[in-house]
């Protein structure tokens, strides 16, 4: 396989509810509204017994995530367990049941797929799609260890994936609100998914802005570092940030010995370095569209896939 193909790997917090006194009848009746129990099949749940976990992969605060194998099938799949009964903040309990439902509405080759989710033991158990290469900020630190830039068909490769992905996204009204290397995964056949979708936010079409700060602070749009409310822009800064960081292999707003404050003014003021002398006039374009204080000025995420569509088109044909 060649390289460029391989490196070609080509989302939800509800309005906070009152904490009920009595936890248990709160979150069996959220429960119910959910329809836990259901596969994306319609078929009846499976179990825990119904898994083999082979392996821990991660924890939070309140989950922990597992490789495990499906007895039945073979299929190997991402098990999240979530502590449900401990989060005694509603909020909290109502950001993961959210999760449940953002992941079974969305049907994507370039998102990790929902497959089922069902209670036991108190804990609500999530199964998902296993991406099976890992995460690309992995594959960018692997990149800047051997200080290997990837090339312009490869960047192309793996942003017009990414943006394939949020598209979808953004199409069925949901923000990812967490977009960043670690949260795209790599799957073999060089497909990239984008998942962990526990942070994005579903818009009814009333609502268009959010006021909620979450994010991750090398990726967070000017907005919200200032807490102001914020809409689908905040996603296309976030991409900005990802494309920076795919030419150059380090965020735009990384400094050595930096803090969070720092870090702020230079997202506010949109205070980063040039891109390299040599890249190509097109991403440097692009970066520049979604990396602005405004908002407004800012791409919307069908100009952005249009144009790197075009760009990747233009740039295989350039080697072949």
């Amino acid at each position: 396989m060649a390289e460029g193909d391989r490196v070609a790997m080509e989302c939800s917090t509800a309005p906070t509810q009152p904490a009920s006194s009595d936890r248990s009848s709160d979150t069996l009746d959220t429960f119910d509204s959910l329809e836990v129990g259901t596969s994306r099949s319609g078929d009846a749940s499976s179990s825990l017994e119904d898994y083999v976990v082979e392996g821990k992969i991660g924890s939070g605060k309140f989950s922990t995530v597992y490789i495990a194998r499906h007895l039945k099938s073979g299929r190997s799949v991402a098990l999240k367990k979530i502590q449900l009964f401990d989060m005694m903040d509603a909020t909290a309990r109502r950001n993961c049941l959210n999760e449940v439902n953002t992941l079974k509405c969305l049907d994507h080759v370039n998102i990790i797929k929902y497959l089922e989710a069902f209670m036991q033991d108190n804990e609500l158990v999530i199964v998902l799609e296993w991406a099976d290469q890992g995460d690309l900020s992995k594959l960018l630190e692997e990149r800047r260890a051997e200080e290997k830039k990837f090339s312009e068909v490869e960047i192309w490769a793996i942003f017009t994936q990414v943006c394939s992905g949020l598209k979808h996204m953004h199409g069925g009204r949901i923000m990812h609100r967490d977009l960043k290397p670690s949260n795209v995964f790599l799957s073999s056949g060089g497909v990239l998914k984008l998942g962990d979708l526990g942070l994005s936010r579903y818009f009814s079409s009333k609502t268009l802005q959010v006021n909620s700060v979450v994010g991750t602070p090398f990726y967070m749009s000017p907005e919200c570092i200032k807490e102001q409310p914020y809409d689908w822009s905040s996603d296309v800064w976030s991409l900005g940030c990802l494309l920076y960081e795919l030419i150059t292999l380090r965020s735009p707003f990384y400094r050595e010995g930096s803090n969070f404050y720092l870090l702020g003014k230079q997202i506010t003021s949109c205070d980063y370095d040039p891109l390299p002398a040599g890249t190509p006039a097109e991403m440097v374009k692009l970066v520049c569209d979604m990396l602005r204080s405004n908002p407004k000025e800012r791409l919307s995420i069908d100009q952005i896939c249009e144009q790197a569509l075009r760009c990747r088109e233009r740039a295989e044909a350039r080697v072949k």
